[in-house]
């Protein structure tokens, strides 16, 4: 596990001080090795993930999920928002708006497809996988790809964590 400090962030600019950070865990510690299962080369299916540490002014949860080291610069896999259960179970469906098993938004990832998809990298060197949770202030209103959900953040970010796994072949 990761954790970084809000006010790093620029979306957290004019934001409290003493934002707390949040405690990230995944089906793998950070800075480990991806199982398989939730790449390309598995199952493809998102990894549970399990938030703690959550203030009580917290409303939703963003999760953006990014290859760093991509070849094109930074590839998003998943953006999911409006999340307000600390605990995503994996194999999230692969909808906009997903009902069951929690309730949550997707948008379009850089394969151009909704929801989650894991980790595929080129042969070479194994890439970075970050998993960023952003806890907010309010619900978003909207439909949203990476950019368009981090304009939409802005002054909304009360906690934020990250934990990163690495995947490669």
């Amino acid at each position: 596990m990761i954790i970084l400090v809000c006010v790093t962030l620029s979306l957290c600019i004019g934001q409290k001080p003493e934002i707390k950070t949040l405690k990230i865990s995944t089906a793998f510690k950070n800075g480990e090795w991806i199982p398989k299962k939730y790449t390309c080369d598995g199952d493809d299916v998102s990894p549970p993930i399990k938030i703690e540490n959550v203030s009580k002014n917290v409303k939703s949860f963003v999760i953006i999920v990014e290859d760093v080291d991509a070849p094109r610069g930074v590839f998003t896999h998943w953006i999911a928002w409006n999340i307000t259960s600390t605990t995503i179970p994996e194999n999230i469906p692969k909808v906009k708006d997903v009902k069951k098993p929690i309730t949550m938004k997707q948008g379009l990832n850089d394969f151009e497809k909704v929801g989650y998809n894991g980790p595929c990298p080129p042969p070479g060197k194994p890439h970075r996988y970050f998993i960023r949770v952003y806890a907010l202030d309010t619900y978003l209103d909207g439909d949203y790809d990476k950019e368009s959900i981090l304009e939409a953040m802005k002054g909304h970010v009360v906690q934020y964590g990250e934990i990163y796994g690495i995947y490669g072949r």
